[in-house]
């Protein structure tokens, strides 16, 4: 049987293009086929015609400005091998081109088309240049290329950031393209051409975007855009008012104003938010269909017995959100909800009523924790909240550095269902962990685990269980509409009484090196008064691989480490009798868990540790918090950390130490961590910086996004119109047997490492 006909999109670049050409694509910008290319958008666009003077430059400005150039000349540098080609360009052009003294070219002035072969100057050895008015030198660093390209006399488009040498403000190695005057009769031509944005690809040093955008020419020319899969129904189109495909691709590759790039984006946002949005309704719909085991409540149950004997109330949002759970297991359909909450906000609390109803019906629960300390602090913090019901449920931990007899244990009183609530880190996963009536798993801290891992535990029987994924990262309305699309989400945006305020200091050591001296003494008064400090630190040992951060002087020097402080404040004559004690995530888990157990003792004072203790640990006798090079740390990482502190009776200060000065790069983001206890002001913030990189997919680096048009903050309405039509078209045609273009981009996404992340079920 044939297979099914190349999509147009699918054809390999040979087939349009020189194969030489077509090798150097792939082999530069890592693209391979049609669709590739003309998927392949412009950074930005340069507005063809305008002419910026010099005299309007202001310095740390990106700027994009015509020029004629006066003089290329090529030197040889002193301190380092290469040469560097200096370019002597002028605001002023010849008085036939009438240009107007706002910089705006008038009426009278011709275009240019771009000169995008071969880029060659010469023969213009003495060109009547007309008058010079004001004059900037601009530097380039890959001088062969720039002294090839630009010739006396030419007019050039350079865009790049103004900065400053001697005394005088320049452009160092700006992007140029070498514009032509226009053809004499060409007028209509010309007049469009004049208001053409020229577009800015992401170029290599070796495939410019002149060249990307001569490759991209071609490609257009040589298919027809109507023959390629439009995944946006006409009746969607219509309804949004967007541009069709072949339109928005001509439009964002070769647009004719400065407003059809923006349209043309308008498609292809809405386009990858409805594919997103498809795949998610359709992995909802197959949820909907299975059935697993339902957990009533019962009276004067296990659930019911807990809330009598807590010494505290439950916050109305506890409360609320934990009887959309009950009702949630309660069913046959199995539940998918994420629960997200600010620090400190009682999740865990929820999560226990959640396992003690199911462990009413005889049913078991599975905590899933990172991290062992994680996990040990779990174990005890549940003995010791259930306190005389623990025995009656059957509470065991399992973890991968358990002793040999106590794995062997708990794997029986797993198999034999006497344990009702199971705690443990990735050695739950493993083949060896039978469950003998597994109703719900619980995984906190969700951005922890790979997709494939928090889905791993299954019934008996293979089939689906309840999932409550959690997480003390609060993310913004959008993120969790569009990652987690076919979860029900349930926020606590409330502390429960008796939750004590943090104050958080930014603490700069480079404008005020004599407060590190302090630093330790306000550590002693903490301690003295009977509390318990953290001190975080980036690194492990001085060996450890890692940034390194420049001095004042230049030079670099290492990030604190554990090893490091820890010998530092042993040799400090304040710090002199202090039981110290350190942590990290090299040590055994026997090994890190009687640490945290004699730090939650209080028989250590003074704690050094990496940021293993980000999440779950709960010290409520530590008070105050140091955390070193805090610059090298995520926003959503101070905060986290920072909810170590203030969990009893005592109120918490927070140090955030930096060598930056005022000026700093990160200033602002720890100025922010200290500004406000807001997890989801925080997040968006973070979010903002950093992309949704770390939020989605189990790549958890955050340096790259793998949204490729749309921005979760920036996109709600569009994300909410594609969800709106996802849903519609999925409830009324399931298999979209209609819509067959739909159809192939979403099993085509579906297939793809980056949105593995949409499959929890």
């Amino acid at each position: 049987m044939a297979g099914a006909p190349e999509r147009r999109e699918d054809q390999p670049l040979r087939t349009v293009l020189h194969p030489k050409t077509a090798d150097a694509v792939t082999r530069h910008l890592g693209l391979e086929t049609v669709g590739e290319v003309l998927e392949y958008f412009p950074r930005r666009y340069l507005p063809r015609g305008e002419l910026t003077r010099f005299s309007d430059l202001v310095l740390g400005q990106e700027v994009s400005i015509i020029s004629r150039i006066l003089s290329v000349s090529t030197r040889r540098l002193h301190t380092r091998r290469g040469s560097i080609a200096e370019v002597t360009v002028t605001d002023q052009l010849a008085p036939e081109e009438n240009v107007a003294s706002t910089g705006q070219a008038s009426s009278g002035q011709g275009s240019f088309a771009p000169r995008l072969d071969g880029l060659a100057g010469g023969g213009l050895a003495t060109p009547d240049v007309g008058p010079i008015g004001e004059t900037m030198t601009l530097s380039f660093f890959n001088a062969w290329t720039a002294s090839k390209d630009l010739a006396v006399g030419d007019h050039v488009m350079f865009s790049g950031k103004v900065n400053e040498y001697r005394g005088q403000l320049t452009l160092t190695n700006p992007h140029y393209a070498v514009l032509e005057d226009p053809a004499p009769g060409d007028a209509s031509e010309d007049a469009d051409m004049a208001t053409a944005p020229l577009p800015v690809y992401p170029a290599t040093a070796k495939f410019t975007t002149d060249r990307i955008a001569t490759v991209v020419g071609r490609v257009l020319d040589s298919i027809d855009l109507s023959l390629l899969d439009d995944p946006v129904p006409d009746d969607l189109r219509a309804k949004h008012r967007l541009m069709s495909l072949p339109d928005a691709l001509e439009a964002v590759h070769r647009p004719r104003d400065e407003d059809e790039p923006q349209q043309a984006m308008r498609y292809f946002r809405y386009r990858e938010a409805l594919v997103l949005q498809t795949l998610l309704a359709r992995r909802s719909a197959v949820l909907d269909a299975q059935k697993t085991l339902s957990f009533q409540p019962r009276e004067e149950g296990l659930r019911e017995r807990f809330d009598q004997i807590l010494p505290f109330r439950l916050t109305d949002g506890q409360r609320q959100v934990g009887d959309e759970i009950a009702g949630d297991i309660a069913l046959e359909k199995p539940m998918n909800r994420l629960l997200q909450g600010d620090v400190g906000s009682g999740k865990t609390l929820v999560a226990l009523r959640a396992m003690l109803q199911v462990a009413d019906a005889g049913g078991q629960s599975a905590m899933l924790a990172p991290t062992e300390v994680l996990a040990s602090q779990h174990y005890r913090s549940v003995i010791k909240t259930l306190g005389p019901l623990a025995e009656e449920v059957g509470v065991v931990v399992l973890t991968s550095s358990m002793p040999t007899g106590a794995k062997r244990q708990a794997l029986l009183d797993i198999a034999s269902g006497s344990a009702g609530i199971v705690i443990g880190t990735h050695a739950l996963l493993g083949d060896d962990v039978l469950f003998a009536e597994l109703g719900l798993v619980v995984v906190d801290e969700q951005h922890r685990f790979g997709v494939r891992q928090r889905h791993s535990l299954t019934a008996r029987d293979g089939g689906p269980v309840h999932r409550l994924v959690m997480t003390a990262t609060p993310i913004p309305r959008s993120v969790a509409m569009t990652v987690f699309g076919d979860l029900a989400v349930s926020v606590l945006n409330e502390l429960p009484a008796g939750r004590q305020d943090v104050s958080t200091h930014v603490v700069s050591l480079a404008e005020h090196p004599k407060w590190e001296t302090r630093l330790w003494e306000r550590a002693r008064e903490e301690i003295d008064a009977g509390h318990q400090v953290f001190v975080v630190v980036p690194t492990i040992g001085e060996d450890a691989p890692g940034p390194r951060l420049p001095d004042g002087d230049g030079q670099e020097t290492p990030l604190q480490s554990v090893e490091g402080m820890v010998r530092k404040l042993s040799a400090l004559p304040v710090l002199s009798g202090i039981r110290l004690g350190s942590v990290h995530g090299r040590m055994d888990g026997a090994e890190k868990a009687d640490v945290m157990t004699r730090m939650a003792a209080g028989s250590v004072d003074l704690l050094v540790a990496t940021t293993v203790i980000e999440v779950g640990v709960d010290v409520p006798n530590a008070s105050l918090m140091i955390i070193m090079d805090a610059d090298r740390l995520g926003i959503s990482t101070l905060h986290q950390l920072r909810g170590r502190i203030g969990r009893g009776e005592l109120e918490g200060t927070c140090l955030l130490v930096t060598e930056q000065d005022h000026d700093g790069p990160s200033m602002p983001r720890l100025q922010a961590v200290a500004s406000t206890r807001d997890g989801f002001e925080l997040s968006t913030l973070d979010l903002e910086q950093r992309r949704e990189g770390d939020i989605l997919g189990d790549n958890q680096s955050g340096r790259r996004s793998t949204l490729k048009n749309l921005s979760v903050l920036r996109h709600v309405k569009t994300i909410e119109q594609a969800r709106e039509d996802a849903w519609r078209l999925v409830d009324r045609e399931p298999d979209l047997s209609g819509h067959p273009s739909l159809l192939r981009a979403v099993q085509d996404a579906g297939e793809q490492s980056t949105t593995q992340y949409l499959y929890r079920g």
